[in-house]
């Protein structure tokens, strides 16, 4: 049901297109726990279609029926779960309230900016005022989503994206668990053997050594690299380019010892600085006690979510000394 920025965008653009309205409720604030984050999004069109999700199904079947029926024609606010009723009625958990701010979208150019910014791993700040109903698009700077009358502001911007090199089995259950999660995918492995045993015929494997991928792929900071080969001569090829790019995420598997001599080779061999050495996350993963190829592969996700959503210190922007919060950068699907 949650879907991301461009999956909702998407589906609205296809239901303006029938001549069907649509109404977009994001969320603006949340009190107590939330299932989805302030920014996410639903969008309901007249027709009942919807795509999205603004809580995890507590509260989307009551705003599907009521959108459907009646498309809004002014910005306008919703909260649930102000009283206890409320609270029980619509399952929010742990006593949790949304404040979500309700619009019609249905510009077809305001969709088609968004979609085409959005497919081009671009991000905008988009500004709604609360009286008039004007979108405004700038620069974004860092800015989180926000409620702050007289206007609301939302973040849009790509999906988050993986880079996997390797492709045996811990690439593999990356890719799968990563699919999951919400990220576009991309795997990559220049070795013959491993390239006519890639088991997911849905996710071809990218053509090319590495480095060379990773540096055609205009990394940014919503990108992760791990490199899985467990081969000396391909995951070090693709450190050399991942650890000077912009990706918020590094990491490389092997053993203490094996990562503190691939740190020494990068320094002596390739005129690393410490900072940029510093940024491999090596040995990749939390240590949940992970043995087998799929809970590696599971460990590494944990980390890289735990970072995503700014449980973790991003050790990217520490080299840049900037900041990223956990809505700034977020996953905003």
């Amino acid at each position: 049901m949650q879907g991301s920025q461009l999956e909702v965008l998407t589906g609205c653009l296809s239901c303006l297109e029938q001549g069907e309205k649509i109404t977009l409720v994001s969320v603006a604030k949340t009190w107590g726990t939330s299932p989805r984050p302030v920014g996410s999004l639903l969008a309901v069109s007249s027709s009942g279609r919807f795509f999205g999700s603004v809580s995890g199904g507590c509260v989307e079947e009551d705003l599907i029926e009521q959108l459907a029926q009646n498309p809004v024609r002014f910005v306008q606010k919703i909260i649930y779960g102000d009283t206890a009723e409320e609270r029980h009625r619509f399952g929010l958990p742990c006593g949790g309230t949304l404040e979500l701010m309700v619009e019609p979208l249905n510009d077809t150019e305001d969709v088609n900016f968004l979609i085409e910014h959005i497919a081009t791993r671009k991000t905008c700040l988009r500004k709604v005022s609360l009286e008039t109903g004007q979108v405004t698009y700038l620069p974004w700077q860092k800015q989180a989503p926000q409620l702050s009358p007289p206007h609301w502001q939302n973040v849009f911007g790509p999906t988050w994206r993986l880079m996997v090199i390797g492709a045996g089995e811990t690439g593999r259950y990356l890719a799968e668990f990563a699919g999951g999660l919400g990220f576009e995918v991309l795997v990559s492995d220049p070795r013959p053997d491993y390239r006519s045993n890639w088991p997911l015929q849905d996710l071809p494997l990218l053509t090319g050594f590495p480095d060379d991928i990773i540096q055609a792929l205009n990394v940014d900071v919503r990108t992760a690299i791990v490199a899985v080969a467990h081969d000396p001569r391909v995951d070090d090829m693709a450190l050399l380019t991942a650890l000077k790019s912009d990706a918020f995420y590094v990491g490389a598997l092997g053993s203490k010892l094996n990562n503190q001599a691939r740190r020494a080779r990068l320094r002596e061999h390739f005129d690393f600085s410490e900072a940029e050495v510093n940024r491999l996350h090596g040995p990749v993963g939390l240590n949940i006690g992970s043995k087998s190829p799929a809970e590696i592969a599971l460990s590494i996700l944990a980390e890289i979510t735990a970072i995503k959503n700014g449980i973790l210190p991003c050790k990217a922007l520490e080299k840049k000394e900037d900041q990223i919060s956990r809505t700034a950068a977020c996953d905003l699907s």
